[in-house]
């Protein structure tokens, strides 16, 4: 390899408890989520020697222990030029230091390989004619947090590198309200001994359900996240049924630790997924003869909107809350579900 310093971008982490026996199993398991490294593309940079384990050039095939010291040398590549784009924003909140927005279900937060435009960002970056924080780099200007592309809900996004700092420190420790609203298939119940008799689940008052568990990167869609009990990040979610409509139910969910897809998981996990979730619901339908079947079924995305935001603004020490209303296709999906 003829890398300069500039030419690469490192990915430095460890190997989780118990590994595949193969170093190529285990990095594909463990490396990090935001490092967006496929199989195929960990198993290119394998065969190029830029994969090292303590210290020294690895080959697919070597064995792992726990704690083995991983370094992913990935060649950086020429980042487009984020544009500002004239993209509606709706905006609930804005001062000298951060803005709330909601983001409608179908627009992605940051630009991506697959999603160079139409993001939020661009959106932002033409709102504030690219004077954003620029912590987290060009990609992600203020950015310290996200919903998936198809959650509609509530975002704060930071205009000063001291606001930055400030909020994501806040979400690091946990200390931000959010609370989704979300229409689940079946009933959860405190009653049910099913959901009593499953691993990770356990109630609190008010009929809470509260699902813990440790999340990590599914072992072969890389796409998708699920449940494990050893290695992964640890992941709270605690649900409350708000309406029952017998073979579906409206929950709140409150997230105390916020990983990638964690509702949506969880929710699955508990036998609950999410109506419309194309990736963790499975093939659910709501019974033939029940009068909301058709339209829950024809619902296009999963029913998940953040609808509660809650943080003290990292520069003036105000309490700050917002709430968003549900979108229309949310409200009409509880409509037909009353009906």
């Amino acid at each position: 390899m003829s890398d300069t310093p500039d030419s690469i971008s490192v990915v430095a982490f460890r190997v989780a408890a118990d590994p595949p026996p193969r170093l190529d199993k285990a990095i594909a398991r463990d490396v990090p989520d935001d490092a967006h490294l496929s199989r195929s593309r960990l198993a290119r940079l394998i065969a190029e020697g830029r994969v090292t384990r303590n210290g020294a050039v690895a080959g697919a095939k070597d064995r792992v222990a726990e704690g083995d010291a991983i370094e992913v040398a990935v060649p950086v590549a020429a980042d487009p030029e984020t544009r500002a784009e004239a993209i509606p924003l709706e905006i609930l909140h804005e001062d000298a230091d951060l803005i709330v927005v909601m983001k409608p279900a179908g627009m992605v937060v940051h630009p991506a390989p697959g999603s160079p435009g139409g993001t939020l960002v661009n959106a932002l970056l033409h709102h504030f004619d690219g004077a954003l924080s620029g912590v987290g780099g060009e990609r992600r200007p203020g950015i310290v947090h996200r919903i998936d592309k198809d959650t509609s809900g509530l975002l704060v996004v930071a205009k000063s590198d001291a606001a930055h700092h400030g909020l994501a420190a806040q979400f690091e420790a946990h200390d931000v309200d959010r609370r989704y609203m979300a229409v689940c298939h079946g009933v959860p119940s405190a009653g049910d001994p099913r959901l009593r008799g499953t691993r990770g689940i356990s109630w609190e008052a008010g009929d809470t359900m509260k699902i813990e568990t440790r999340l990590a990167r599914h072992r072969t869609d890389r796409q998708r996240q699920a449940v494990c009990w050893e290695g992964g990040r640890h992941a709270v979610t605690r649900a409350r049924l708000l309406e029952d409509f017998g073979a579906a139910a409206l929950v709140e969910c409150r997230l105390e630790t916020g990983r990638t897809h964690q509702i949506r998981v969880h929710m699955a996990h508990a036998g609950h997924a999410l109506v419309g979730d194309p990736v963790y619901g499975g093939k659910r339908r709501l019974p033939r003869d029940h009068p909301a079947a058709a339209g829950v079924a024809a619902f296009p995305r999963q029913a998940l909107h953040a609808q509660t935001l809650g943080f003290q603004h990292p520069v003036t020490g105000a309490q700050m809350r917002f709430e968003a209303p549900l979108p229309d296709d949310m409200a009409d999906l509880l409509a037909t579900l009353r009906g």
